[in-house]
C-alpha cells in the first residue's frame, strides 16, 4: 500500500465518526499526527474530496460531506428512491409544454414526428437540497391534462398509475458519465463542469407500448452506482435504488 492510500484510508477512518459539516484537522495537523509528510496528505485529500467524502471551502478548511446517494439501476421512481432512505423528495417543475415529437423523439417514443409530447423539465430534490435535472418526454394522447403542479404534488408514476391507469413493467436505462454545462451547473449549485451521471431511461407498459423517455442528470458528487453481480450465468438482480451513506 503506497503512503498516500494509507493515508486516505486512515482520514477515512478519522472521518468516520464525525457529522457532516464537521471540520478536520489541517493539512500540517494530519501531517504531524499521521507521520507522513504534508505533500501525502494533500494528495490523498484531494482524492477524498474528488470521491466526495470531503468539501473544501475557501478560507475555512476542509469539512465531511453530504453522504452520496446509492443509486441502483432498476426501473423506480425517484421518489420512492427517496423514501426508501427516510428522505423526502420533491419536485420543482422549470417548464413543461407540449411539442412535435419530431424525428428523434419519434423513433424513441414509437410515433410520428408530428405527434404531440409533452416535455417537462423538472429538478428533483431530496430534502430541499437539489439531486438531478429530468427532462421528461411523453405522448400527450396518453397524459392528458397532466401539469406542472401534478407534477410537484405527485410521483409520475404513480400519476400513470392512479389516474390514467398505465402501468410500467419494464425497460431499458443507460448510464455513462459526464460533467455538466452552465445551465446545469446553476441549477444545482456545483461549479462548471462539475462529474455528473447522464440516465437515459425508455419505459414500456404491459401492452408493450413505450411511455416515456426521460434523460436526468444527476450530481456526480451525491451518487454512486450500486449493483449486484452474479457468477457463473445466474440471473443478476440490481439492488433497489435508493440513499446509502459512506
Amino acid at each position: 500500500m503506497t503512503k498516500q492510500r494509507e493515508t486516505r484510508e486512515r482520514v477515512l477512518e478519522l472521518i468516520e465518526p464525525l457529522s457532516v459539516g464537521d471540520s478536520i484537522p489541517s493539512e500540517r495537523q494530519l501531517g504531524i499526527d499521521l507521520g507522513v509528510s504534508r505533500l501525502t496528505v494533500r494528495a490523498a485529500l484531494d482524492e477524498l474530496v474528488r470521491e466526495g467524502y470531503l468539501v473544501r471551502r475557501r478560507g475555512a478548511g476542509t469539512f465531511v460531506a453530504e453522504p452520496k446517494v446509492a443509486k441502483g439501476i432498476d426501473i423506480t421512481s425517484f421518489s420512492d428512491d427517496m423514501r426508501a432512505r427516510g428522505l423526502t423528495p420533491g419536485s420543482r417543475t422549470l417548464d413543461l409544454r407540449e411539442v412535435a415529437a419530431g424525428a428523434r423523439l419519434g423513433r424513441i417514443l414509437h410515433v410520428s414526428p408530428s405527434e404531440a409530447v409533452v416535455a417537462v423539465k423538472r429538478l428533483r430534490l431530496a430534502d430541499g437540497d437539489p439531486m438531478a435535472i429530468e427532462l421528461l418526454h411523453v405522448r400527450s394522447s396518453l397524459v392528458p391534462g397532466l401539469s406542472a403542479r401534478d407534477l410537484e404534488e405527485h410521483s409520475f408514476y404513480d400519476l400513470l398509475a392512479s389516474r390514467y391507469d398505465v402501468s410500467i413493467v419494464g425497460g431499458t436505462q443507460t448510464v455513462e458519465p459526464t460533467v455538466t454545462n452552465e445551465e446545469e451547473s446553476s441549477t444545482l449549485g456545483v461549479p462548471l463542469h462539475s462529474p455528473a451521471l447522464l440516465f437515459e431511461r425508455v419505459t414500456r407498459s404491459a401492452d408493450g407500448d413505450i411511455v416515456e423517455f426521460t434523460s436526468s442528470t444527476y450530481r456526480g458528487d451525491r451518487y454512486r452506482l450500486v449493483t449486484e453481480i452474479g457468477l457463473g450465468g445466474r440471473p443478476v438482480q440490481p439492488l433497489a435504488a435508493g440513499l446509502d451513506h459512506f
